[in-house]
């Protein structure tokens, strides 16, 4: 059980630092070529940054990255307050993971077949939120 935790934990906070970057970049609070990002995150026009401005990159006028924060942020919350497995909690919770993975095997589809451009933080994130969503499952 404290490894289902510790895991969630981790993926959340990983998933949390990807999120939080792709907003920035949605908002232009940061310029997806800049020097202190590991260059296996820099984006260039032709590759990840493109899909910023693609329509799947929005829900309701929202980016995907923060929905994803808030996400994210909501399970770590609930996994420190040790909330996470109370029952009205944990069922929407599960939900939410549940359709994640659903949005995430659209936008990799779209990525693969329709942008065609290959993500390797967005593949990390979809991921990422797959594990999340087994792991809730077994719990």
């Amino acid at each position: 059980m404290i490894v289902i935790e510790i895991t969630l934990m981790v993926g959340s906070c990983v998933g949390f630092c990807i999120s939080s970057y792709f907003t920035a970049l949605s908002y232009r609070w940061i310029h997806s070529d800049t020097s202190w990002i590991p260059s296996f995150c820099r984006m260039g026009k032709k590759t990840c940054a493109s899909i910023i401005d693609t329509p799947r990159a929005r829900l309701f006028g929202i980016p995907n990255s923060a929905l994803g924060q808030l996400f994210y942020l909501a399970l770590i919350v609930a996994l420190l307050t040790s909330q996470l497995f109370t029952s009205p909690f944990y069922f929407l919770c599960l939900t939410a993971s549940a359709l994640t993975v659903l949005m995430g095997l659209f936008l990799t589809y779209s990525l693969l077949f329709w942008t065609q451009v290959s993500c390797p933080l967005c593949f990390m994130s979809h991921g990422i939120n797959f594990l999340i969503f087994v792991l809730l499952l077994s719990y």
